[in-house]
């Protein structure tokens, strides 16, 4: 195999981000005229039946000229996610100390809705010992 071929198939400069289940790869690569671009993956595990497993893959491949517009709406898109929603992570299956916290609604009038206060839920439990039944 000649140099050149080599070229294509040589990792010039890579690195990975470990997420969950999904882990995220980002190469960068070169053309068979000696350019580069960026390969994204994203590698994810799937459990079979069995307990065996395998990895499903997309890959976007991005070139030079559309580096700046990506960017520019990337940044766009996570910002208003950020502002919209804050940066913490809400999603139970993110979080493995997830624990339901049971929160009061307050009426302000904008949707009609009754208020509910569940702070004190356990306290209007009668405590059961089946010893006494």
């Amino acid at each position: 195999m000649s140099d050149h071929g080599m070229m294509e198939k040589e990792e010039i400069f890579s690195k990975v981000l470990r997420a969950g289940r999904r882990t995220y790869f980002f190469d960068v690569r070169a053309t068979k005229a000696e350019d580069y671009y960026l390969t994204i993956t994203e590698s994810k595990k799937f459990t079979n039946d069995d307990g065996s497993f395998h990895y499903k893959k997309h890959k976007i491949y991005l070139y030079k000229e559309d580096f700046t517009e990506f960017n520019e709406i990337l940044k766009e898109m996570t910002d208003y996610i950020v502002t919209e929603k804050g940066d913490e992570v809400i999603s139970e299956r993110h979080q493995k100390d997830f624990k339901k916290e049971e929160y009061s609604t307050p009426n302000d009038g904008t949707e009609g809705g009754e208020s509910v206060d569940n702070s004190d839920s356990a306290e209007k439990f009668t405590d059961i010992n089946f010893e006494d039944i």
